[in-house]
This record gives C-alpha cells, sequence and structure tokens, in this order.
C-alpha cells in the first residue's frame, strides 16, 4: 500500500512517486528487472551526451527544461544504487572480505565528463526562467552539485554488484574513494522533503527530485575520486553497497540460484458465444420484484486537484500540466479518503440503513462490490455484517466486478430476493489513492469513495423500481488483462492500459444500446426501452473517453450526466455515487427512468434500467459552488447553458 499523507502546509504529498522504490519480491530474474529499469528510468532520461547535444543545438527553451533533463539522468545513474542498495562510507580496514552480502561497485570514468558538466553550467546561465528566478536557481544549485562532481559513467552500471572477494581478485578495478567523511554531512530529512512547497507545481515537484538527488550522496562531494582496489588503504573510506531490505537480498539469492517461476501458459484465440444472452426483464423473470428502498453515499473527505498530482510528479512521467490533464481525462480533482476502504463502506451502509429505516436483523443478505479490498478473510461483506450487529444472512459475500459492481451488484440481490423475501444491502466501496503508487494514468483517473442501497420487497402489484438488468464478461485477453492490480511489472500498482480499456468500454457500450433499442418499454408508453430513458449515468471511467464512446453508439452528450470532473473515478461505487450527485445537483428532482452502464477490469460490464425517487436517497453535503458543478453536459464537454441540470424536464427534453 502506498498511501498519500498531508505535509505541515496541508498539502497531499505521495511518497512513492517522490523516492524510487521497486518491489522486488515480484521479481525473478534480470530480465524482468532490466523491463522495469527501461520503463521507470531509461525511456524518459537523456544521457550526458544528449543533454550535451541539446545544449549545442540550442534544444533548451528555459532553465526548467534543462533542470528536469539534469534530473532524470541523474535518476538514471543512480537507477541500480537507490532502488537495490543503501550506501554506506566504511572505513576499508573494516570492511568484510568474505561475505556474500557486502559489495562495491565497480566504476568507469566519465569519459567527456567534465565538458558536459561545463556546458550545463553555461546552458543554465544564458536561458531564461521559466517561472521564478530564485527558486529556479536554487533548484539548480542542489541538482548541479550532484551532476558536477560525478565522476563515472552510468551507461554499463550492473545491477548485481560484486562482492568485496569478487572484486579484490580484480585490484586494477576502479571503486569510489572518499579523501575523507564526515558522518554529520547535511541531508535532507524525510519531512523536509514531504514539506517542500513551491507556488509552481511543476517547481515543488522538481526540488523534491533535486534533494532525493542529493541525499544519494551524503559526503562532500569534493573529496570523491575514483582508485583502483588495489591500491586502497586501510584508512581510505570506500562506498560499501548493502542491500536496501530483505526481499532485495533473496532476489540477488534467486538469481544465484538460477531457479525461476515457470512461464504462464499463453491464452488461447477467444470465442463468440454459441448465442447472445438475453438482459433480464425483470417483471418477467421474478415473482418477487425489487424496490430501491435507500441510496447513501460518502465521498473521500480530501480533494486531489490536478494541481496535487502535478506537484507530485514521479521522476517516471513525461512532462505534463494540471490542464492537460483536465483535458484527457475530463478530471479536475478527485476526492480521496483519509479512512480505511472498511470503514468508508460501514459508514455507507449506516446511512443507507437508517435512511430505508431498517434494523440489522431485518437484512436477508449483504452483498459488497469492489475490487480495492486487500480483506480476504473475513470478506468484507461478512466484517460488515460483524460491525452493522446483523447476526445472521443468507448471503455474505464479495463481488468482484470492478467498474461493472453496481450492475452486478443489483442482478444478485434481485435474485437473491427470491430467495431471503427481505432487503438486501449492496454496497459498492473502493479505495484506490493507496494502490497507485507512481502510476501517473491511474493517478490522474482514480479517486475513493463508497455508496450503498438497500433493495428491498415492492408492495403487492406495484410496478419494480429495477426493471432490466444485464451484465458481461471477457473478451480477447488483452481487454481482460486491460487493468491490473496488483501488477507485479509495475511493482504491484495498479496500471491501466487506455488502448485496451477504451476498446472493450466501447465494445460493450454499442451493445448494450444496440439491447436497449430493441427491448421493449416495460409501461409500453415509449417505442422502446431506450425511448423510456430520461438520464443516462454511465461509469465515471474518463468523461472525454465516454463522451467519445457515447457519440459513436449514437448518444448525444446532453443525455449524460457526469460527476466526474469532481471525484474521479471510483469504480464500482462509481455510478451511485453519480447517481448521489445527480439527486443532490437538482438532475433527478423526481421519479425518473435511468440507464445506468458499467464496464471496465476484467473485461466486464453491466447495466441497471431503474427508475430512482429522490426521495430514497439520503443527500449529503451541498452542491458545489456556482460553476463548478458537472451536470448535464453540451457537446463540447462543457456545461450547457440550456441545461443547467435544475429540472428534469430539460433532461427528457434531450430525447424528445
Amino acid at each position: 500500500m502506498e498511501p498519500f499523507v498531508l505535509n505541515r502546509h496541508g498539502r497531499m504529498v505521495f511518497p512513492s512517486n517522490i523516492i524510487p522504490e521497486l518491489d522486488f519480491s515480484a521479481l525473478e530474474s534480470l530480465d524482468q528487472l532490466d523491463r522495469v529499469i527501461r520503463r521507470d528510468f531509461e525511456t524518459k532520461a537523456p544521457t550526458g551526451t544528449d543533454i550535451l547535444e541539446r545544449v549545442e543545438k540550442g534544444g533548451y527553451d528555459s532553465r526548467y527544461a534543462l533542470m528536469r533533463d539534469l534530473a532524470l539522468n541523474l535518476f538514471w545513474a543512480n537507477r541500480f544504487a537507490m532502488t537495490m542498495y543503501d550506501k554506506r562510507p566504511t572505513r576499508w580496514g573494516d570492511v568484510p572480505r568474505n561475505r556474500s552480502d557486502v559489495f562495491l561497485p565497480v566504476l568507469t570514468p566519465w569519459v567527456d565528463g567534465q565538458t558536459k558538466v561545463a556546458a550545463v553550467k553555461s546552458a543554465y546561465a544564458g536561458l531564461p526562467a521559466r517561472w521564478d528566478d530564485a527558486v529556479e536557481d536554487q533548484i539548480f544549485g542542489v541538482l548541479f552539485d550532484v551532476f558536477g562532481s560525478r565522476r563515472h559513467h552510468a551507461t554499463t552500471l550492473p545491477a548485481v554488484k560484486p562482492t568485496v572477494a569478487e572484486l579484490l581478485a580484480k585490484p586494477e578495478s576502479l571503486t569510489f574513494r572518499l579523501r575523507s567523511y564526515d558522518a554529520d554531512f547535511p541531508v535532507y530529512d524525510y519531512t523536509d522533503i514531504l514539506d517542500c512547497s513551491e507556488d509552481v507545481p511543476e517547481l515543488e515537484a522538481l526540488h523534491r527530485w533535486a534533494m532525493v538527488l542529493h541525499n544519494q550522496y551524503p559526503w562532500d562531494r569534493t573529496e570523491v575520486e575514483l582508485a583502483e582496489v588495489g591500491q586502497l588503504k586501510d584508512d581510505d573510506y570506500v562506498v560499501v553497497f548493502h542491500p536496501k531490505d530483505k526481499h532485495v537480498g533473496a532476489f540477488l539469492r534467486r538469481l544465484a540460484s538460477g531457479v525461476t517461476t515457470p512461464a504462464a501458459s499463453p491464452a488461447r484465440e477467444s470465442q463468440q458465444p454459441v448465442r447472445p444472452f438475453r438482459a433480464i426483464d425483470v417483471r418477467q423473470r421474478f415473482a418477487v420484484l425489487p424496490r430501491l428502498e435507500a441510496l447513501a453515499a460518502v465521498h473521500g473527505d480530501q480533494v486531489c486537484s490536478n494541481e496535487d498530482v502535478i506537484r507530485n510528479s514521479a521522476y517516471n512521467w513525461s512532462p505534463m500540466g494540471a490542464d492537460e490533464i483536465r483535458d484527457k481525462t475530463g478530471i479536475e480533482q478527485r476526492r480521496y479518503s483519509s479512512l480505511n476502504l472498511e470503514e468508508l463502506a460501514l459508514q455507507a451502509a449506516q446511512a443507507a440503513l437508517a435512511k430505508a429505516g431498517r434494523e440489522a436483523g431485518e437484512i436477508g443478505a449483504v452483498l459488497v462490490c469492489t475490487c480495492t479490498s486487500s480483506r480476504l478473510i473475513p470478506s468484507m461483506a461478512t466484517y460488515l455484517c460483524g460491525q452493522l450487529g446483523i447476526y445472521q444472512t443468507h448471503t455474505a459475500c464479495d463481488l468482484v466486478a470492478a467498474c461493472a459492481g453496481m450492475s452486478y451488484g443489483l442482478a444478485e440481490a434481485t435474485r437473491l430476493l427470491q430467495e431471503v423475501e427481505r432487503p438486501v444491502l449492496v454496497v459498492c466501496a473502493e479505495k484506490f489513492s493507496d494502490k497507485i503508487g507512481n502510476v501517473r494514468p491511474s493517478r490522474m483517473i482514480f479517486g475513493d469513495g463508497a455508496a450503498a442501497m438497500v433493495v428491498g420487497v415492492a408492495p403487492d402489484g406495484a410496478p419494480p423500481d429495477l426493471h432490466f438488468l444485464k451484465t458481461y464478461a471477457s473478451g480477447p485477453a488483452e481487454e481482460v488483462n486491460s487493468i491490473i492490480w496488483p501488477n507485479p511489472v509495475f511493482d504491484n500498482n495498479i496500471t491501466v492500459f487506455g488502448p485496451h480499456v477504451k476498446s472493450l468500454a466501447g465494445r460493450y457500450l454499442a451493445q448494450m444500446i444496440d439491447e436497449l433499442s430493441q427491448l421493449p418499454d416495460p409501461d409500453g408508453k415509449a417505442g422502446s426501452l431506450l425511448d423510456s430513458i430520461d438520464l443516462i449515468v454511465p461509469h465515471q471511467a474518463n468523461k472525454t473517453m465516454v463522451l467519445q464512446l457515447a457519440e459513436r453508439a449514437g448518444l448525444t452528450a446532453d443525455q449524460l450526466y457526469f460527476n466526474i470532473e469532481r471525484v474521479g473515478n471510483a469504480s464500482a461505487a462509481s455510478i451511485p455515487l453519480a447517481i448521489h450527485d445527480a439527486v443532490r445537483d437538482g438532475v433527478i428532482d423526481r421519479p425518473m427512468r435511468l440507464f445506468a452502464p458499467g464496464f471496465g477490469a476484467g473485461a466486464v460490464a453491466g447495466y441497471a434500467v431503474m427508475t430512482l425517487d429522490p426521495a430514497v436517497v439520503a443527500v449529503q453535503g451541498s452542491p458545489p459552488a456556482a460553476g463548478a458543478a458537472a451536470t448535464v453536459v453540451a457537446a463540447n464537454g462543457a456545461p450547457d447553458p440550456d441545461a443547467p441540470g435544475s429540472s428534469s424536464d430539460d433532461v427528457r427534453a434531450a430525447f424528445g
């Protein structure tokens, strides 16, 4: 888990973005490590020669651009030292000679190093500041002190360092020698790095990078030289490398043993089903009809703005500004929670039960829809039973259907009603903020939140609130694996492969619209089920992407409701959170028929066509300030001035 923290300025900080760490428990071979290192360090980083060539060609337009390349180069030069080893200056006479877990780096002199250093110094002086002269000078001072003092070539540094005994067998090998060493050499404390604060988000991120890189060399850089191992004297100080933690040590032992995990079997070519799966017509299929008794939501209590994301830019991110995140995703902020997932889910469940006026003993089943639970035993559902005081239920289990969680949960709740004939509690809860790490697409998109619904039994003779239900799953293997958590290739953080997500979402949305066009209006008033829809509340995946897919499927932007600008993508919780916000914002101001499609990880999808009476929603908080709410949107994705979201008549007119 990689949780966010709030520094003394009240700003959100993601430590995993600042200090490079790799999860070596997930790595089996040097090839795997090499792929991770290339992705995290080499893809974005220029070499010293690259920097020199850009300087000579006038390729830098600002001091910031040059400093960013310097920082990336230094992260690359430390790619193994900072992720695998602790560097400990040690008197040569005190270095163990025969231990298998004590290493010395073998170094090659940096060819033309002084030429490159001088070129950087001269170029910086001639470039304009991008934002703030004083701050940029301060950051450059830290970075250049490290860059200008480097003595070794970084291209051929190996991941596995030789032991002391191995190096003694090659006495001509070069390693670090410190002519003197002060154990109290000043470094930045962890809290110094967290509390770094600059007005410009990009400079705050770069300043943190510089502080981390300074700490990689906790000694007087002018005292460093490269020396032959055979020429070292007992009172010389050398830089000894020790495995960073037990996982690195175990990785090195696995390499030495040559034992690896067998490769996974290749996926077979996927086949279409022998016949289509029908949507569930609730009135026709079931004797016990569902009634939505309550819906409650719990939003995250911490706002993570696009500026916060940029302030926490990781060393392996391409340059991007806050406005670019908004343009790519439609998100201006996402909501994170200081609570753990269990507490989020519990608060939503308690609020829903209170709104429905139900006691613990009345509940027949508890379903929790989540893909971010780290709790396997007991399940989240059974944990909630214990916390809510539910002595016994017919069923309590978790459903892992990611962004289709609500449709899966409502479909299963409707089936369970046939057996228990008493209310079913459906909880949709997600906490992504501590599972993202330094993966930028995930950090841009995901948020935290929870919602809960009480699905009861409709009175005799009354129509159901759930009309049609449908779930899907699977597809080509690349779509099934388009969103992965934990992902060993990305340090066990959640990762999103955008093109495959867009492919599966487009495929499912088109299929759903086609099905709704052919299904009948259950009330017999409209030409088709699609014609009877008052408002579409889609999974809040990526506003830009969903609008494009909706247009391709024949929908217009003013038929859809979004709250993703303010809360981000909360996966299983996103649709019920959006329904709550649509009621809070006045978009749903009387009983309305909703189409709620979801699609996501595992190539799962599903929808519910339902009637939502705003009276059953436990409204949390007040509407956002004028201009901040994303209600009904125009075709360009901006708030539609002709559809302010205050009247459901406007929404109905959109279908005219």
